[in-house]
């Protein structure tokens, strides 16, 4: 069980997902309605699922935009297996993403009947990327009860920088994208830290067009690209 969660955290930390432009956002998704879909495969490009995201509840109030995003995943079979939400908010030029959406559909599928307390801080993104731009650091902490004994389990999202420029080809279209790498770092009770690279391809109006997670000796592990993208 460890594993598989240490691997849904990583999976989401990873992939910070973004689609529609607005004023506030040139990367991600805050207008309502904007609907995408992403399909996820494993190291050896085996199908493993898919999501699809619909924004909602879009706002703006004292220089603030903010969003929801209502996600839903379906296994390998096309059975839905999971749905959730998560906010976010746009202000200045920095997109700030609730650390509450670190929990993704396979983590939430494990502590479904299980007392949690999830605290860190929130992933931001700012508008205005150039190649070798360093970004801040985010956490998630996450405390669960598991009968009588705690499961204590920390990933840090560190060393992210914009690596590189380049075009990305996907099924929705050819895009240029900034090159996201960052690198988690996973602390849960004996098991000691482990460190996973990952990086995002990121498109200005479209968000992430593509990511990439790795196992510590940098061999692909899980990889996720746009397949639908409706504005």
């Amino acid at each position: 069980m460890k594993k598989v969660l240490i691997s849904a955290v990583i999976c989401f930390l990873s992939t910070q997902i973004g689609t529609a432009q607005s004023e506030c956002s040139k990367y991600y998704p805050l207008e309502d309605g904007a609907s995408f879909q992403y399909t996820s495969y494993n190291g050896k490009g085996k199908l493993q699922g898919k999501t699809d995201y619909t924004v909602t509840n879009v706002s703006d109030s004292g220089g603030k935009t903010s969003a929801t995003m209502e996600m839903k995943y379906q296994d390998h079979k096309g059975k839905e297996v999971m749905s959730s939400e998560y906010g976010f908010t746009c202000e200045g030029d920095v997109v700030k993403i609730d650390f509450q959406s670190l929990m993704n559909q396979q983590m939430m599928q494990q502590f479904a009947a299980v007392e949690i307390d999830v605290t860190g801080t929130d992933i931001e993104l700012p508008n205005n990327l150039t190649v070798g731009q360093e970004l801040a650091d985010a956490n998630v902490k996450i405390a669960a009860d598991m009968g009588g004994m705690t499961m204590n389990m920390n990933v840090e999202t560190i060393n992210r920088k914009v690596e590189k420029k380049e075009k990305v080809s996907s099924p929705v279209g050819d895009f240029e994208c900034y090159v996201i790498y960052s690198e988690n770092k996973t602390k849960m009770a004996m098991m000691g830290n482990k460190v996973f690279p990952s990086r995002i391809w990121l498109a200005e109006g479209i968000g992430m067009v593509k990511q990439e997670s790795y196992n510590q000796k940098g061999k692909l592990t899980n990889s996720m690209v746009l397949t639908k993208l409706e504005k």
